[in-house]
């Protein structure tokens, strides 16, 4: 679900709260670390989550956002603020040539840059929190 967020929106609220829960407190955010990771060069946007205002010759930057039951993409494309919210059960990535985000047909590629090698402790505790919401034990090395 994609939601305009540069001013208060009352239906992003309640809908992120549904599906991914609460953010984290203050008290939380300072036991588990980093929950949101740094800016991410976006690479390829498929066309349902492309803003209308989305410039392509722009650099386009995106950040994630750890919640208790997913992650909410934000990006900011010219003046406004986007926020793509996916649940840990509907999340995939892949590592290929680029890091991308799957959702329910959707997706978001990054590029594989010095950005991406920043934040990849922040990709690892993503995927660490999927892991654990849905009690995939299989994957822990």
């Amino acid at each position: 679900m994609l939601f305009n967020t540069s001013y208060l929106h009352k239906e992003y609220t309640k809908e992120s709260v549904r599906v991914v829960g609460e953010a984290f407190s203050f008290s939380e955010m300072l036991k588990l670390g980093v929950i949101g990771s740094g800016r991410l060069i976006i690479k390829e946007l498929i066309t349902k989550l492309r803003p209308k205002n989305l410039q392509l010759i722009a650099i386009n930057y995106s950040n994630i956002e750890l919640r208790p039951k997913g992650i909410v993409v934000h990006s900011s494309p010219g003046l406004d603020r986007y926020s793509w919210i996916i649940p840990y059960y509907r999340l995939v990535n892949y590592n290929t040539q680029t890091f991308s985000i799957h959702s329910n047909g959707n997706f978001i590629k990054f590029s594989r840059n010095r950005n991406y090698l920043d934040n990849k402790k922040f990709i690892d505790k993503m995927s660490d929190f999927k892991n654990n919401f849905l009690n995939l034990t299989y994957y822990d090395s």
